[in-house]
């Protein structure tokens, strides 16, 4: 009698299991395309269109400039650089043509602004040589130039703002934690079952580096749209998920993986949803998991999105569905 009942559930185990996948390759073809609000990689998938004050994008031009990418970053960093000594080179070259110093360049007896500065060619090195402070020594400044001295005093002022301003610039966007995100990993899926007699979304998260994230914590929210009572329709509509907030289950210490679990009652977003109309809502998961880098001191924000997949798992527990 035991083997007749072992061999009955092994054989009908696999045929659910079987079923389950055609059922969920059925549904996966039929299923629309959905437009994530954030990708998978973590992203916001949300482009800004028709802003018409742009310039408040120059009122804080160092953001600006963090925020761009890394080909634009560096040719604004070229840019900026060669820019500032053509323009001072223009200047020194300006200041011997005014003074007539390249009308006498064999003479001995002749005080020029800048001794061996025989072209713009030279006036652009010798620029080059005052704003990075390299001062080869074969071309020199004398003290018969007050205007030289003038503009000397200035090239080195502003050379040392654009430093500061450009060096600045490259130092906090190489030290950004956004690749250490890159080891922070999120289930594929995430699944709501049957967890201590609670009905529960759950989803892991871990951590790849031995390096540990400090202060920890992670939220969740639900993007939805929705219709208020006098009819206002509310697009792309925030609501908070409680994944352990008033427990202190928020707070991870991230040194294996965790799941994070958000109970299903009579406060959870979910709790009008059944399981018949699950499937067929249009909602969206995004987890945001905020932390410190123990390396760098830098704050880490990291995002992951997950979607409703149009199935539902036969098998027990007795109600799993499976959001990715």
């Amino acid at each position: 009698m035991e083997q007749d009942v072992e061999s009955s559930i092994s054989i009908r185990q696999p045929k659910l299991l079987k079923q389950a996948r055609e059922d969920l390759t059925k549904q996966k073809c039929a299923k629309r395309k959905i437009q994530r609000y954030v990708r998978k990689d973590g992203k916001c998938n949300v482009h800004h269109g028709n802003v018409r004050e742009r310039y408040r994008y120059l009122t804080d031009i160092f953001t600006t400039l963090v925020d761009l990418k890394w080909r634009f970053n560096l040719l604004i960093f070229v840019m900026v650089y060669t820019v500032t000594w053509l323009f001072f080179g223009f200047i020194w070259w300006l200041i011997a043509y005014i003074r007539g110093d390249l009308e006498h360049l064999q003479d001995k007896t002749w005080s020029p602004c800048v001794d061996n500065l025989n072209g713009f060619v030279s006036a652009f090195l010798f620029s080059i040589e005052t704003e990075t402070t390299i001062g080869y020594g074969h071309r020199v400044i004398t003290d018969k130039c007050p205007e030289g001295i003038i503009l000397l005093l200035v090239q080195s002022v502003l050379g040392s703002i654009v430093n500061a301003f450009m060096v600045g610039c490259m130092f906090v966007k190489i030290s950004q934690p956004k690749k250490r995100a890159e080891t922070l990993v999120f289930s594929t899926n995430a699944v709501i079952s049957i967890r201590d007699g609670k009905l529960c979304l759950m989803f892991r998260v871990g951590d790849l580096r031995n390096s540990h994230i400090v202060e920890a914590s992670i939220r969740a929210k639900l993007i939805k749209s929705k219709q208020t009572k006098e009819g206002e329709f509310i697009p792309l509509n925030q609501t908070d998920i409680n994944v352990g907030y008033d427990t202190g289950d928020d707070r991870l210490f991230l040194v294996s993986p965790l799941i994070i679990s958000h109970e299903i009652n009579q406060h959870s977003p979910f709790w009008e949803i059944s399981k018949a109309q699950l499937p067929k809502e249009d909602l969206e998961i995004v987890v945001i998991l905020e932390g410190m880098v123990e390396a760098t001191g830098k704050v880490l924000y990291t995002f992951i999105d997950f979607l409703l997949h149009l199935h539902l798992w036969l098998w027990p527990p007795p109600f799993m569905v499976l959001l990715g």
